[in-house]
């Protein structure tokens, strides 16, 4: 932890001529970047195995259909498919594991008092919305530096919500055979991209802005990473 906080710290003194007193909150953005620029080819990899997985649907509905008398032979089945086509059902989970230390080192980083005293613009940067509630209300001066992220969250989560709708409509969440609720979760999965608004309401603002930067870099690298498959089915849509 104390090695990324003084990586934090010294982007921090980079950024100073440039961004005054909220050069910490913009080294936390750097920081940020880098750490998903870091990881990007998992996220790379787990798109190639999202759109493999898709491929594989068919054959993997088919299997289910043929051994739905004899699970065990369905389990090897499955597996056998998976190893040919050099597919992992866990591939997509890599990214997401792998920033939990960031997000953490922000946490803490900003929850005691070695960085204290940084702000972005007039909101402490260890304080959480419910201190600038408190000190000014909603739309008092450190109010309105939420009131921005939380436009910014709600903003991405739409475009997110737009592209899992479409993409659970043009390829129906593969949830194995049916089971009770499945047909609610794939309702509430589009939603879950407005769940950021909760976490930066109550985090730090330290670590809000650190998922507020991850979020916003997500759905751009995945509007970036699936955009040949949905350029030709607009066209056909079209057609």
């Amino acid at each position: 932890m104390s090695v990324f906080a003084t990586l934090v710290e010294r982007l921090a003194d980079l950024l100073q001529p440039l961004f005054a007193t909220t050069a910490t909150a913009a080294a936390i953005v750097l920081f940020t970047a880098l750490v998903r620029l870091a990881i990007h080819p998992l996220s790379r990899a787990s798109a190639r195995g999202q759109k493999a997985r898709t491929r594989i649907a068919p054959e993997l509905a088919a299997l289910r259909k043929k051994h739905a008398k004899d699970p065990e032979r369905l389990r090897k089945a499955m597996t056998e498919l998976h190893a040919r086509e050099k597919v992992s059902p866990f591939a997509g989970i890599l990214p997401s594991l792998l920033q939990a230390p960031a997000f953490l080192l922000m946490y803490h980083l900003f929850s005691g008092d070695r960085m204290a005293g940084h702000t972005l613009f007039a909101a402490p940067l260890g304080d959480h919305w419910a201190d600038a509630l408190a000190h000014g209300g909603a739309f008092g001066p450190a109010g309105q530096v939420y009131l921005v992220l939380f436009a910014l969250v709600a903003a991405v989560a739409t475009f997110t919500y737009r592209r899992t709708k479409r993409q659970l409509a043009a390829q129906p969440l593969d949830l194995g055979q049916p089971a009770p609720g499945a047909g609610a979760i794939a309702k509430v999965m589009p939603l879950l991209s407005f769940f950021t608004l909760i976490t930066v309401a109550v985090v730090p603002l330290a670590a809000a802005l650190y998922v507020v930067t991850s979020t916003t870099w997500t759905a751009v690298e995945r509007a970036l990473l699936f955009r040949t498959e949905e350029v030709p089915e607009a066209l056909a849509t079209r057609a």
